[in-house]
């Protein structure tokens, strides 16, 4: 995908297909993608898929007859004259394809919802139907023939570009020379230089067609292109799959008894802030709006406060820096070496005592007294998180008869600022674990319980979270997290999924011996082993933790699309 995707630097069709790389990792976390790429695919369940070919190169071909006459251009036209060529082509060659591939061809395929869904759009697109009624377009010149062309275009370029994403990345998986992948032929024939090809004309010509369109004109075309991904991954979530997958996770159980056990960290995996510079913000405001004159002025606090901050990063800096110095990571990482736990371990100690030294620090200097509980919760009702993470744990606090538990483990000063914002004036069902704040009177006294200092605080309520869970011998667990003092339990969970994975703890995993693969990778090797065994092992800690860049593959991986 590299050298396809920097031929289209700037343009159209790479801006969109960046834009909207949520999706096309939704596609690879699907149940069908993820048996595909581990070879333990059943293969009726291909023949189905494949057999909907057919209905999407004839709309592939009535799309490119209509483009070829909205074009003004006679080099356009020519260049959707060939496109349209290969899809006949294509379209003639179908079964002989699918025997060369080492499968008998289906005598019959029914067209499947999710393909007339895809199909009627693309075709109400080429037919000049964009977006409804409030955005039809009125054909009287021939340049506003050829805005139809583009919209056409837009509609066809996220399917090739998705089938040689999803192809060219299940590819990276397998072994150098590997021959017994059952679909490597079928892999070979969507990671080849004629398909790339192919789709990289259709971006061209998209490019090319979108020169001249306005502003609300390319809005129109994002709109298109958009639809037809999403439409795309309905397609691939619809394949149906017989066999046990390990997506969606949440459905992978023995018995209505087994129970799922979802842990996350709070700052900056859930939110985009950290909590402690909005609670900073609150003291200052409320030093601002103070009536006794004895009080410090918000521009002393806000003074203390930069202080704090500097002196805490600086001192974590130091501290990572005496752990895993930047000349080693120069040197070979220890992942080779298999994971050196008790080294962790006493290096995550020195960073807890910063951790302690710096909270011990904001308790003392009295920064944190007179803030109104209200004020938090208010505050923490208008907390900005991550795109996807509150939809995540809305949806996944309302499968009950999954048997799920979840839990939040932070370092957070105040736990009533994670619930309200995950409540958001609604009851609570999230289970908090965190520091709190001291109150008289509904107003902070400046001082602070401390429960969570540390990777062994996390770690240690983890394991009693554990223990005493539903049928604990059976208790699947996920950690989500994002930082040093996640790496225990990560370590712990049967899936550690860290989101948006920073140098420095990759840096400090690394050292360590911990490995960082990207979920679908995990995932590729998880069905292998589920389909051989039947059963994902649990023999103790994981070296391998899985990266992931938003909240919508969490979901995907979790409770499926």
């Amino acid at each position: 995908m590299g050298s396809s995707e920097a031929d289209h630097e700037g343009g159209v069709a790479k801006r969109l297909w960046n834009k909207f790389k949520n999706e096309r990792a939704l596609a690879l976390n699907s149940p069908y993608v993820v048996c595909l790429a581990s070879g333990t695919l059943d293969p009726a369940s291909f023949l189905r898929c494949i057999s909907q070919d057919f209905y999407l190169l004839q709309a592939f071909a009535q799309a490119y007859e209509l483009a070829e006459e909205y074009a003004d251009d006679d080099e356009d036209k020519e260049a959707i004259v060939k496109l349209r060529k290969r899809v006949l082509k294509r379209l003639r060659d179908q079964d002989k394809l699918i025997s060369d591939w080492g499968f008998e061809p289906p005598k019959e395929h029914a067209c499947h919802d999710a393909t007339s869904k895809y199909t009627d759009f693309l075709m109400e697109t080429a037919s000049g139907k964009v977006g409804g009624e409030k955005f039809a377009v009125k054909i009287v010149t021939p340049f506003e023939k050829t805005k139809l062309a583009a919209y056409t275009l837009s509609a066809i370029s996220p399917c090739m570009r998705l089938y040689s994403f999803i192809s060219r990345e299940i590819q990276a998986l397998l072994d150098p020379g590997q021959s017994n992948h059952v679909y490597k032929k079928w892999l070979d024939s969507l990671s080849s230089e004629k398909f790339e090809a192919s789709a990289s004309r259709i971006e061209d010509l998209l490019d090319k067609l979108s020169i001249s369109l306005t502003g609300e004109e390319l809005d129109v075309v994002e709109r298109l292109y958009h639809r037809a991904m999403k439409l795309k991954l309905d397609f691939i979530w619809s394949q149906s799959v017989v066999q046990k997958t390990v997506v969606p996770f949440s459905l992978l159980r023995d018995s209505d008894d087994d129970n799922l056990i979802t842990l996350c960290d709070f700052d900056l995996t859930c939110t985009t802030v950290d909590s402690s510079a909005l609670l900073a913000e609150l003291a200052i405001v409320a030093a601002t709006s103070a009536s006794e004159p004895q009080l410090p002025s918000s521009d002393h606090i806000r003074a203390i406060w930069n202080n704090l901050f500097s002196q805490y990063v600086e001192e974590y800096q130091q501290c990572i820096e005496s752990i895993v110095p930047s000349e080693a990571c120069l040197n070979a990482s220890s992942q080779g070496t298999g994971l050196d736990y008790e080294g962790l371990c006493k290096a995550l100690e020195q960073i807890s005592e910063v951790e302690k030294r710096a909270t011990s620090r904001v308790v003392h200097s009295n920064v944190l007294k007179g803030l109104n509980l209200a004020d938090i919760k208010r505050a923490g009702e208008h907390l900005a998180f991550q795109d996807g993470c509150k939809r995540f744990f809305q949806d996944l606090v309302e499968c009950k008869k999954r048997a799920m538990d979840v839990h939040v483990l932070s370092y957070c000063w105040c736990g009533d600022l994670i619930k309200s914002a995950f409540s958001s004036g609604e009851e609570n069902v999230l289970n908090v674990h965190s520091n709190n704040l001291v109150y008289e009177a509904s107003v902070s006294t400046g001082d602070m319980t401390k429960e969570m200092e540390s990777p062994m605080d996390k770690l240690r309520v983890f394991n009693e979270i554990t223990e005493r869970s539903k049928n604990g011998d059976k208790a699947s667990t996920v950690y989500i997290g994002g930082s040093a003092g996640d790496l225990l339990c990560l370590l712990e969970a049967d899936f550690g999924i860290v989101i948006g994975l920073s140098s420095s703890l990759e840096r400090l995993g690394n050292h360590f011996g911990i490995a960082f693969v990207p979920l679908f990778s995990g995932l590729v090797s998880k069905q292998r082993e589920l389909a051989e065994t039947g059963i994902l092992s649990r023999d103790g800690r994981s070296k391998f933790f899985y990266t992931v860049s938003s909240w919508d593959e969490i979901y995907a991986f979790v409770l499926g699309r």
